[in-house]
C-alpha cells in the first residue's frame, strides 16, 4: 500500500461530512473514547460550513479514499500577539500508518498557518499515545510538561455560567 503518488490533502466540502464524521468515530474507538462522541454530522456540517465558521478540516484521501483528516481552528496568543492554529484531532487510519500520512496532514498545517502568519501550531496529546508522542516529537513538537488542560463542560459548564 503507497500513498506517494496517490494522497491528495484537501479541505473538507459539505459533500465530505458524513465520511469525516466516520473518520471521527474511528478515532474515539482508537482512543478508547466512544463513549464521549456525542455530536453527529449536521451539526459537525454546521461548524464546518454554517454562517459561523468555528472550525476548518483537511482531508487526506489516498487513490480516492478518505484515510484521515486534521480538524483545527484559530487561537491567539496574547504574549506573541498572532493568532494560532489549534489542532483539535488529527486521524489517520491504522492501515495507512507509517506511511506519510500524517506526516504530510501537519506539514500541511504548518503551511497554513506560516501563510496565516501565526505565532504557533499546537495540539495535545493522551499521556498513553507513545508512538503518537515519539511522531510528533520526530516532527519538530516539543511536549510541554508544566502545562495541563482545564476543562468546563456539560452541566458544570452550566453551573459556571449561572454563578454571579
Amino acid at each position: 500500500m503507497t500513498t506517494d503518488k496517490n494522497l491528495t490533502l484537501r479541505f473538507a466540502e459539505p459533500d465530505d461530512c458524513g465520511v469525516l464524521f466516520d473518520l471521527i468515530q474511528q478515532l474515539a474507538e482508537y482512543e478508547k473514547l466512544t463513549h464521549a462522541v456525542t455530536g453527529n454530522v449536521l451539526l459537525l456540517q454546521e461548524h464546518l460550513f454554517g454562517d459561523h465558521r468555528y472550525i476548518e478540516a483537511i482531508l487526506a484521501e489516498n487513490a480516492g479514499q478518505a484515510v484521515g483528516f486534521a480538524l483545527f481552528f484559530h487561537n491567539y496568543s496574547t504574549f506573541l500577539t498572532k493568532p494560532g492554529i489549534y489542532l483539535e484531532d488529527l486521524f489517520v487510519k491504522p492501515e495507512f500508518r507509517r506511511l506519510g500520512v500524517g506526516k504530510a496532514l501537519l506539514i500541511k498545517l504548518a503551511q497554513i498557518a506560516v501563510e496565516r502568519n501565526c505565532g504557533r501550531l499546537e495540539w495535545s496529546v493522551l499521556d498513553w499515545n507513545e508512538p503518537a508522542k515519539t511522531f510528533y516529537r520526530r516532527m519538530g513538537a516539543d511536549i510541554l510538561d508544566d502545562w495541563r488542560i482545564c476543562r468546563v463542560t456539560e452541566e458544570a459548564l452550566t453551573a459556571l455560567a449561572d454563578q454571579k
